[in-house]
């Protein structure tokens, strides 16, 4: 599977130019199997007052992302945007698949309290899948990396890789390729991590990097071989050993 991340620093507040700029990206990805866009791309991280901002009910990202997948017929992983829905405002990624039907919707579950997230959002309160090319794909958005209940919830779903939009800043980056390798490690995973700020990644289920990007916008490519997630399980089955019977 190959699988772009079009990595770029939206405009706070500028959507038409973020939605061009993302028109403008998936473009360029179009050869790609599974197109991977950041966290609030639409709107930057992020504008206040959110409601200003927000998608109603998701219906503009729906009809882009929808169109320029089935034009290109790519799958595309929406990154996640600003939807006002039922009195609500969530932080939701959306999927589309090749031909253009929104096939999946994330909201974000653990909202960052730092950035008074928890202040503006709802929290999502659902593990969701998606089947992409034959393939089981999770859904988490950035501060999810961080929780390794949920992320063991998608592995127990069946998922082979995890896709994480991410708005996540460079003064953690330590951490955060930590994290992104500890999740793919313990789950045996592939993780691909999209970050506006920079330095995304793909993680094979060994921890090891096999992609990772610059701080400026980019196209970050990889090629991802679901043989060897297969191999790592073959030789050390995980979670067929965990052992649950403890106080």
């Amino acid at each position: 599977m190959k699988i772009s991340i079009a990595q770029f620093k939206s405009t706070l507040g500028a959507v038409d130019e973020n939605f061009a700029t993302a028109a403008r990206l998936i473009e360029s990805a179009r050869a790609a199997d599974v197109i991977l866009l950041p966290e609030l791309w639409s709107t930057g991280y992020y504008p206040t007052p959110v409601e200003d901002f927000a998608d109603i009910d998701g219906l503009r990202t729906t009809e882009f992302l929808s169109t320029l997948a089935e034009k290109f017929s790519v799958n595309i992983i929406g990154g996640s945007v600003i939807v006002s829905s039922g009195g609500k405002i969530f932080n939701r990624c959306l999927v589309a698949n090749r031909r253009g039907e929104i096939c999946a919707a994330y909201d974000k579950t653990h909202l960052f309290s730092f950035a008074d997230e928890d202040k503006v959002f709802s929290a999502g309160d659902k593990v969701v899948t998606v089947e992409l090319d034959g393939v089981k794909c999770g859904l988490a958005v950035c501060y999810d990396l961080r929780f390794p209940e949920f992320m063991r919830k998608l592995a127990l779903a069946g998922t082979e890789i995890i896709f994480i939009p991410a708005a996540w800043s460079l003064k953690r980056l330590t951490p955060r390729r930590i994290l992104t390798k500890a999740r793919a490690i313990e789950n045996q995973v592939f993780v691909v991590f999209a970050n506006s700020s920079g330095v995304s990644e793909v993680v094979n289920p060994c921890g090891e990097v096999v992609a990772e990007s610059g701080r400026g916008e980019e196209l970050l490519t990889a090629e991802i071989d679901l043989n060897e997630r297969a191999d790592v399980i073959a030789s050390m089955n995980l979670l067929a050993d965990r052992n649950l019977n403890t106080d």
